[in-house]
């Protein structure tokens, strides 16, 4: 049996505690939910492990959604499907159940990566789709000058590709996702281009990076950020990324096929 937080959470994260208006700056974004939608092929059935308050779950098709934070599934919209208490390493479905599944952002709070890629490979008929960050590409973003200290947790959390794809059966093609510059999923990389929305503590909070740092890790940001804000320092430096269409960071797409 997992470990589990008093809301469920079961993961190194408490979303009992920093997933309070989670919604608020984490909605699916329509560029990054298209990647999604064209890699879901045909699926009519798709199971969507560790779902969250439901981001990119597809509308047009019959999801079965599993996720174990209580406050994460009291967040889910009223147009989505009432999600299943569960864990990704413990899937209560017989094989080949479903014709695909999905997983996004979420690979990184599991407790046992190669358990939970072998689950859902194992309930799985078609494609499984993984959307998490390359661990190796993270340092890509001009956080890392301004908080080292996050991106240094937040690298030793994400799995690596190789991890992932080995997992899944070594079967898998490995794509770039650019994210787009009013990106309304609010990850780190998210506000490439709009700085000032990471000095709103909330959109930190949003991120559970930031939950594994000291508290003046995100003080120290905050303060400095909004220093070099005011006298162009930042715009000096990355003042490009306000006007670039796309970023192409560490967001990536792992496409296993049976």
């Amino acid at each position: 049996m997992n470990s589990r937080h008093q809301d469920g959470s079961a993961g190194d994260a408490n979303y009992g505690v920093i997933g309070t208006g989670y919604t608020r700056y984490r909605q699916p974004d329509p560029h990054i939910a298209e990647f999604i939608r064209q890699a879901l092929g045909d699926a009519a059935t798709v199971l969507n492990v560790g779902a969250g308050a439901g981001s990119y779950e597809p509308v047009d098709r019959e999801v079965t959604a599993v996720e174990p934070s209580a406050s994460m599934r009291a967040q889910r919209p009223a147009h989505l499907p009432v999600a299943i208490d569960g864990t990704a390493e413990n899937l209560p479905f017989p094989d080949q159940a479903f014709d695909a599944a999905m997983a996004t952002f979420t690979v990184h709070q599991w407790s046992n990566l190669e358990r939970g890629l072998s689950e859902m490979r194992r309930v799985t008929r078609g494609p499984v789709l993984i959307l998490s960050c390359d661990p190796d590409l993270l340092e890509r973003s001009w956080l890392h000058a301004y908080a080292p200290e996050m991106i240094t947790v937040e690298a030793r959390r994400y799995p690596s590709m190789a991890a992932i794809v080995k997992g899944l059966g070594g079967n898998a093609e490995v794509k770039a996702v650019p994210i787009p510059l009013n990106c309304v999923d609010g990850f780190g990389e998210a506000y490439y281009g709009r700085p000032e929305r990471m000095l709103d503590p909330g959109a930190r909070l949003a991120n559970s990076a930031w939950s594994f740092v000291d508290p003046s890790v995100g003080e120290r940001f905050a303060a400095e950020l909004g220093r070099d804000l005011a006298d162009g320092s930042w715009d000096r430096r990355y003042g490009e990324l306000r006007t670039q269409p796309f970023f192409e960071g560490s967001l990536r797409l792992i496409i296993a096929r049976p």
